[in-house]
């Protein structure tokens, strides 16, 4: 029922694919995907941690929950902060 969905809808996607983890499933038919990866700084020639956060379209037939490990994937812009559809759950 949700035209947005890539699987029911006619949703198409394209680009990057991000692996991450459900943190936030406060909005509306959105959920915040949390990435996290390490940064060389050349300086202290060390490693540092750092998070990405997507806001991105979870079709209701996946239902998410918090610390579900999803994959993302790149889509055409569904609002102003919306730009990837969740294409995966990962048990």
């Amino acid at each position: 029922s949700d035209p947005n969905c890539p699987f029911h809808g006619t949703l198409s996607v394209r680009g990057q694919i991000i692996d991450g983890v459900v943190d936030a499933v406060k909005m509306n038919k959105t959920v915040i995907v949390k990435r996290d990866y390490l940064q060389f700084v050349n300086k202290y020639e060390r490693y540092q941690k750092r998070s990405a956060r997507y806001a991105a379209h979870a079709a209701p037939c996946l239902n998410l929950k918090v610390g579900d490990s999803v994959k993302i994937m790149e889509c055409r812009p569904i609002s102003k902060t919306v730009a990837f559809v969740v294409i995966e759950k990962k048990e």
